[in-house]
């Protein structure tokens, strides 16, 4: 029997995630526990089940529907992610939910995989390659087009997202180093920007003396020098037109000392948590900064303080080594997959779940701005919960047909 599911079923990606599902319950429950808010943990055991049974229907679906489906499921997307910012509900500033009765769903969360599904498809494509422009253009337009409207709904944290996965895919599927840091370095000049004039004037040295080794045209390259460097300077623009409240999240990440009763109190409270779990933890229900709630809403954005102060290094470092089982067999998958497909399907939601769990933990740590994130199986949330069941469901699937092509 054991052998039969090992044969059939990628059992690390399953068991990986359900783990991580009940420790995100347990989480749940110790920080609603003395909230008043339990009604939260009992919504979240109903979309575990839900998510649950979701996954085992994804994993059972013929490879070829899915495939089939791609580009219809990204279409959809855009759709849903039009209408939100028509007859969506506000929340904390940002258009991005459906209101269903009692449940809110979140379609952007759904859209990043449908945009995985559907650069798949194009880039499986035997007459398209990476290494053309015209083909490279229309992949970042299939990635552009849902990251437009999502910014405007606006939803910063989530685009970061999008960009996490678009590299992955573009690294994948063997784009060049300087179409790779043409990407990346416009990016990176802007943050620097934001630490000072030093700082900004080093990255640009940098990635000037990298641009120029690797450069496969001297009139792209100077474009794309010219891009980085504007991007740099127009970093105080930019921070001007801001969100009052996003600006308060820049400037905390820069300084959360700044402000530590206002915008930096969570980044603040969360290190305080996270530090005072020592090795073993205070004990589960025992968390002096989880049940007093010293953190607002901490079972959503921050319940990474929670395994963290109540379980310590201990619990804190296994909620780490289940992620990373799960994206090392991710990327494994995307190797020995048959179908050019599947593989860019794998690398996709792969680097989602890996950029996901990259900027929540460095937002819990103060290594990163507070962007609204959600932790993988973690978070409280149902429209991210049953997305990444829904992942999880098509890597199993990707798995059970490996040998297709």
């Amino acid at each position: 029997m054991f052998a039969y599911l090992r044969r059939h079923f990628d059992l690390q990606v399953g068991i990986s995630s359900l783990l991580l599902a009940a420790g995100g319950a347990i989480s749940i429950y110790s920080a609603t526990f003395d909230a008043h808010a339990l009604g939260i943990f009992n919504r979240q055991l109903l979309w575990i089940a839900g998510g649950t049974v979701i996954m085992v229907i994804i994993g059972f679906l013929p490879f070829r529907l899915l495939q089939s489906m791609s580009y219809a499921a990204y279409f959809f997307s855009l759709f849903l992610l039009v209408s939100v910012l028509l007859l969506g509900r506000t929340v904390s500033g940002s258009t991005s939910w459906f209101n269903l009765g009692a449940f809110r769903i979140q379609p952007s969360e759904f859209a990043k995989i449908a945009t995985v599904l559907a650069l798949a498809s194009y880039l499986s494509r035997s007459d398209v390659s990476l290494q053309t422009p015209r083909n490279l253009l229309a992949a970042v337009g299939i990635a552009a087009a849902p990251v437009v409207l999502i910014l405007l709904q606006p939803d910063f944290g989530t685009t970061v997202i999008y960009g996490g996965m678009f590299f992955a895919i573009l690294f994948w599927g063997g784009a060049s180093p300087f179409t790779l840091l043409a990407i990346v370095a416009p990016i990176v000049c802007a943050i620097a920007a934001l630490f000072g004039t030093t700082p900004f004037l080093v990255v640009v040295a940098l990635f000037g003396v990298l641009i120029y080794v690797t450069m496969e045209h001297r009139l792209v390259a100077a474009v794309v020098f010219s891009l980085m460097v504007l991007f740099g300077i127009s970093v105080q623009v930019i921070y001007d037109g801001l969100k009052p409240y996003q600006q308060k999240r820049i400037d905390t990440f820069l300084n959360p000392n700044a402000d530590p009763l206002g915008a930096g109190y969570n980044s603040l409270q969360s290190k305080v948590a996270i530090g005072s779990g020592g090795f073993l933890g205070k004990g589960y229900l025992k968390g002096s900064q989880t049940q007093l709630n010293f953190i607002p809403e901490q079972w959503t954005d921050f319940i990474f303080c929670v395994p963290g102060e109540e379980f310590g290094f201990v619990g804190a470092a296994t909620v780490l080594v289940l992620f990373a089982a799960l994206l090392v067999r991710g990327v494994t998958l995307a190797s020995i997959v048959k179908s050019r497909y599947a593989s860019f399907v794998a690398i996709g939601l792969t680097a989602i779940f890996a950029t996901h769990v990259c900027m929540n933990i460095g937002m819990a740590l103060g290594l990163l701005p507070v962007v609204g994130v959600p932790l993988p199986f973690l978070s409280y949330g149902g429209s991210s919960l049953i997305s990444g069941m829904i992942m999880i469901g098509i890597l199993m699937n990707l798995y059970t047909n490996r040998k297709e092509y």
